[in-house]
């Protein structure tokens, strides 16, 4: 990672600002007591973000000192209905299942109809008549557009994009592992 001025970070595309500070809208697990964010900006469809959650997860197990952040960011001409998901994962969340919805919609690799999306929130014992409404009416995507407006301030434009205590990851995600390690230790 490389160290830059706190107010804006350049990229080979241009400038974008800081990642907004973890907030009471955002999806939260880890330590409760955090010496390092992990924030990740993730579209459920997206099969990267799937391959990337195993390890995330392994790491948030393993690690003390170390929360993760869920922000949408989904990528509806690459992953159809995605924003959908997204939507459903935010109806969850009210319900205190938004990790278990977050595992299970990536888990469906973009598999995301109203009949796939149903079956997800059954499983989740979400109320049908909820669901349905919440789905119909598009309860939550100003929540989700708000997720994807922060994101691309930041200067998201890919998923899975990480940032690590507000610093982008501009390296592989698979070198989660030390960039953690060594921000902990730091910590």
């Amino acid at each position: 990672m490389v160290r830059m001025d706190a107010m804006t970070r350049a990229t080979s595309t241009g400038t974008f600002n800081d990642v907004p500070a973890v907030g009471e809208r955002d999806h939260v697990t880890g330590s409760s007591s955090p010496r390092v964010t992990l924030v990740e900006y993730g579209d459920f469809g997206c099969p990267y973000c799937l391959q990337a959650s195993r390890p995330v997860k392994s790491l948030l197990d393993r690690l003390d000192g170390l929360r993760l952040v869920w922000r949408h960011f989904p990528v509806p001409e690459l992953h159809p209905r995605a924003e959908l998901a997204a939507e459903l994962s935010e109806l969850a969340g009210l319900h205190g299942k938004f990790w278990d919805a977050h595992s299970l919609l990536l888990t469906q690799r973009g598999r995301f109809t109203r009949d796939d999306l149903l079956s997800v929130a059954a499983r989740l014992e979400l109320d049908p008549a909820e669901t349905h409404a919440a789905l119909r009416e598009r309860r939550f995507r100003e929540r989700v557009l708000a997720d994807i407006d922060d994101g691309r301030r930041a200067g998201v434009h890919v998923t899975p994009t990480f940032f690590v205590d507000g610093e982008r990851l501009d390296r592989p995600w698979r070198e989660l592992p030390q960039i953690l390690r060594a921000s902990l230790a730091k910590a």
